[in-house]
């Protein structure tokens, strides 16, 4: 079994550096429609089931790579100097160490670098961050060093620093594959070929606050010792299948219904887990009841939750003056 190094090496092997003296790149959050829980091999962040997303258009991460002054690596997170052994600081330098490490294979030097990286989103609040910025982190590293890697690449090598980001390179409807060889060089994301501009999604924020158990540990504690999560993976592959054929078709109601049918079972699996793990807060269930009554007087209207306690609705453009009046903050995402 590959280690992180490995896998990065394998994938950078062959490429020629050319150092830039500074990178900017952007990528979106991502929600997803059929969602991702569980991980097959830790270390490397495969994913036991296949998943789907949808960007979050210009809601996302914004990460820039310039060589540091000092000489010593330095984390800038929205405005803030970190301190070196802060764990933010440290994950994101194990990533650049990943690039370092294959590329110093071709004699190149080591760098020292300021990476600064900033959020329009909550951090750590389970609206994607993690995902957003190591996809931006991945896609500034790849300028910085001038590699022009493949879109599949950049996916793979995202995927080192959080699952979710192999999909945040993309836009659009992203299709993650689980894959099933030990090595994952064939678990990847791609997009789809296919738009739906009718489809509209609105971000509540219940809480910007950090979860208390990060997406990693809360995986780790489902899979472990739910006795619900043995279903999961039929659950994901009957929604994929459905998820699929509603975009294709562009069905609405179907594919607001899977999305939130399967989010709502990942957390059915999370509050089984020993001890129970609960990302919602007391209007995180409010704001539910509220999209299922409103359903259920005409209002074509479905949501999704990621591991946190903030949703996100799902709804057509044709519904949005009505969708803002019940819930006049929710920030409208621009795609």
């Amino acid at each position: 079994m590959l280690t992180k190094s490995e896998f990065a090496a394998r994938i950078l092997n062959g490429h020629t550096p050319s150092i830039k003296e500074k990178a900017t790149a952007f990528a979106p959050a991502n929600i997803a429609l059929v969602k991702y829980w569980g991980k097959r091999d830790s270390k490397l962040n495969l994913p036991v089931t296949d998943s789907l997303s949808i960007d979050l258009g210009n809601l996302g991460t914004e990460t820039t790579i310039e060589h540091s002054p000092d000489g010593q690596d330095t984390v800038i997170l929205n405005g803030n100097k970190l301190a070196q052994d802060d764990p933010f600081a440290v994950k994101v330098i194990n990533f650049v160490d990943l690039f370092r490490s294959a590329l110093n294979q071709t004699a190149i030097n080591r760098p020292a670098l300021t990476i600064t990286t900033t959020n329009n989103i909550p951090t750590g609040a389970g609206v994607a961050s993690s995902a957003s910025g190591f996809a931006a982190l991945t896609k500034a590293l790849d300028q910085f060093f001038g590699l022009a890697l493949a879109g599949r690449e950049l996916s793979l090598l995202a995927n080192l620093g959080s699952g979710s980001a192999s999909r945040s390179i993309f836009k659009g409807f992203v299709f993650r594959h689980a894959g099933t060889e030990s090595d994952g060089m064939d678990s990847y994301s791609e997009p789809l070929p296919c738009t739906w501009p009718e489809l509209k999604i609105g971000l509540i924020t219940v809480s910007a606050k950090a979860k208390r158990v990060s997406s990693r540990d809360g995986m780790e504690r489902t899979v472990a010792t739910s006795p619900l999560y043995k279903t999961w993976p039929d659950k994901v592959k009957e929604d994929m299948a459905k998820m699929l054929a509603a975009i294709k078709s562009k069905d609405f109601e179907l594919l607001g219904a899977t999305a939130e049918s399967n989010a709502l079972a990942m957390h059915e699996c999370m509050r089984a887990a020993t001890p129970p793990l609960n990302y919602f807060e007391p209007e995180t269930e409010a704001i539910i009841s509220k999209v299922q009554k409103l359903r259920q007087e005409g209002l074509s209207i479905y949501l999704t939750i990621d591991a946190g306690p903030n949703v996100k609705l799902l709804y057509l453009n044709k519904d949005e003056e009505k969708v803002k009046t019940e819930f006049p903050d929710m920030r409208v995402v621009n795609r």
